[in-house]
Order: structure tokens, then C-alpha cells, then sequence
């Protein structure tokens, strides 16, 4: 997208902050369309000229969890969910529908900016350096077409999700921690904390059809962090 106005979808009831929100986007050399409710978000979002989505939570009628949920039934877009709630359950139930990142009101609209032009950077592989293709085990995760395949399927997976994998599969045997795991796939420092990172590990985990009780692949090493095994262990 080097050279292009990033097209964002801004989902937000409240006129005053969605005027805001996109007032400053566009300033910063977005396109941005902004609607106020679930049913036209998710009408929107699904179209594919989006790079992001801008997706607020508390939304009257069709709440924001479940737009987040159709979304990610029928796209990979990025997601950015915002919610004025401080409950840490709320930020884990956006994370395991499917959103990538989040913040929560009040937020700097240069923080949101941050955010989105860090998850577009994730969704287009530009994260960090590209490796070649990777395979641990029988999973394959190839960063030049954003593909992961286990046993040669392949692997609905979020930007964020993908970001995760290929640190995983790049540092194969090791164990990362939390903050590593950040650090590699460009997530935000605050997030170690709050055990968000458990969250999406633990969709990765489901995805990759590892046992959360045993798992064979995706293994967690308590009080240290994770790591991709190359060969299941009984």
C-alpha cells in the first residue's frame, strides 16, 4: 500500500467522536467512512476496499462483539476494537472474536493512528524482516504470501495471528516470552500485562487443533512463555 490513501471503516454511535476521529484520519491522509450501527458495519466491512476497521463495541442494536464475530466469519480485515468499559473480560472477549488490537475511550487520536497503521503493516507482512518459508513440523508458515498451512491446509488466521506464528515457527524450539512474542509481531507493550497475548495464543492453539490440555505443537512453559515444537511429542 506504499503511496495509497489507507481506506479505514469507522464504527461509532457517537457523532462527536466519530466526527473527530475521522477528522483527524484524514488529515493524516486517510480515506475514511464512518457508520453507526451493526448492521450497516457489517455490510461495510465486508467490502473489500477496506485496510482496517475502526469498531466500536458498545454499539445500540447489534452490539459490536457480534459485528466483530460476522466480520471475522467472512474476512481477515483488521480489526481495532474500542470500548469505553475498563473490564479487562471485555478486551479478551474482542480479542477472541477475532479482533486484532484495541483501545479504550478516551483514547488519543494519535494513539489510534498508531494502532491502525501498525495492524495494516501486520496485514500487508511488513512487520518486520521477511524470512523465507518456514516449516516446523507440519505447519509452513510463508511470510511472502501471508499463508500458514498445517498438513497442507490452510489456516484461517488473523493479521495478529499470523504475526504470532511466524515469530513462533521463525524461533522454532525456543521459548519466547510474552514480551518477545510482542516484540516480534509488533504488539503493544501493555499488553504482556493483561495476559491479552494468552488469548490470542489460545485461538492460534484452537486453530492449529492442539489440545489446550495437552497440547503437541504450540506448547506453554509455565512462567516463561511459549514455543512451536517441530515434532508432536506423545
Amino acid at each position: 500500500m506504499e503511496g495509497a490513501r489507507l481506506k479505514v471503516l469507522v464504527v461509532e454511535d457517537d457523532a462527536k467522536i466519530a466526527r473527530l476521529t475521522r477528522d483527524y484520519l484524514e488529515q493524516h491522509g486517510f480515506d475514511v467512512t464512518v457508520v453507526a450501527d451493526g448492521m450497516a458495519a457489517t455490510r461495510e466491512a465486508l467490502r473489500p476496499e477496506f485496510d482496517a476497521v475502526v469498531l466500536d463495541l458498545m454499539l445500540p442494536g447489534k452490539s459490536g462483539f457480534e459485528v466483530c464475530r460476522e466480520i471475522r466469519e467472512h474476512s481477515h480485515v483488521p480489526i481495532i476494537a474500542v470500548t469505553a468499559r475498563v473490564e479487562v473480560a471485555d478486551r479478551v472477549l474482542g480479542l477472541e472474536l477475532g479482533a486484532d488490537d484495541y483501545v479504550t475511550k478516551p483514547f488519543s487520536a494519535r494513539e489510534l493512528l498508531a494502532r491502525i497503521q501498525a495492524v495494516v503493516r501486520r496485514a500487508e507482512g511488513r512487520a518486520g524482516p521477511r524470512a523465507r518459508e518456514v516449516k516446523v513440523g507440519r505447519v509452513v508458515v510463508d511470510s511472502a504470501s501471508l499463508r500458514a498451512t498445517l498438513d497442507g491446509q490452510l489456516l484461517a488466521l488473523t493479521s495478529y495471528e499470523f504475526a504470532l506464528l511466524r515469530a513462533l515457527a521463525e524461533n522454532a524450539g525456543k521459548v519466547l516470552t510474552r514480551e518477545r512474542l510482542l516484540d516480534l509481531a509488533k504488539g503493544n507493550a501493555e499488553e504482556a500485562f493483561d495476559r491479552s497475548v494468552d488469548v490470542r495464543i489460545s485461538r492460534l492453539r484452537q486453530k492449529l487443533g492442539d489440545d489446550p490440555r495437552h497440547p503437541r505443537l504450540l506448547k506453554t512453559v509455565r512462567g516463561s512463555g511459549y514455543m512451536l515444537v517441530a515434532e508432536e511429542s506423545a
